[in-house]
């Protein structure tokens, strides 16, 4: 399984969207800060919204496509299946399927 995920810094901060085939362990690099860069530079640590797909290359499109979004579309899509803008980071095992 392959993922496409939002982190945010908090409900009104900075949003980035990644894709990856370990959701896990990519946003526990995220929030350790093991790759320096935007996450690390700007705090965003918080797993807000995540979605599973078949490929690689499926991820990655959707990755790209929510990256050309505007924010309001983003902050839509995360407040459709998380309102209150959960940290789902504490969740992902209950989240996941296997």
């Amino acid at each position: 399984m392959f993922y496409t995920y939002i982190l945010a810094s908090g409900p009104a901060g900075t949003l980035y969207t990644g894709s990856t085939d370990n959701l896990a362990h990519r946003v526990w690099e995220h929030q350790n800060k093991v790759r320096k860069g935007f996450t690390a530079k700007y705090g965003v640590t918080q797993l807000v919204w995540f979605e599973g797909h078949e490929t690689r290359e499926a991820a990655f499109r959707r990755e790209r496509q929510i990256k050309e979004w505007r924010r309001d579309w983003k902050v839509r899509l995360i407040e459709t299946e998380n309102p209150y803008w959960a940290d789902l980071s504490q969740r992902l095992n209950d989240l996941l399927p296997f």
